[in-house]
């Protein structure tokens, strides 16, 4: 499973909504589409959250970012990671 980083940026409707419980359905979006939360932060600067998160494949990624900022009103980017010592080894024969 590849790790994955969605970074939400909230709207004022977004803030009104938050809580606890949202957190929990955010949680349970994801593992519907295969994934499994790593964890989750609040972030301070441009971006005001951080959900890391194992995926089977982008598709699934994909359909449960979307599925989040449906439930949320967050929106999110959502960027695929690489583990440097796998990128190392990608460009060792560059």
């Amino acid at each position: 499973m590849a790790t994955y980083f969605l970074l939400g940026k909230y709207s004022s409707d977004a803030i009104k909504g938050m809580s606890a419980s949202r957190t929990e359905k955010a949680t349970i979006l994801i593992q519907k589409y295969g994934g499994e939360v790593k964890s989750i932060y609040a972030l301070l600067g441009e971006k005001d959250l951080v959900i890391i998160a194992k995926f089977p494949g982008t598709e699934q990624a994909v359909k449960a970012s979307l599925a989040i900022s449906k439930l949320s009103g967050i929106a999110f980017t959502t960027s695929e990671a690489i583990a440097v010592e796998d990128f190392d080894r990608m460009i060792s024969d560059i």
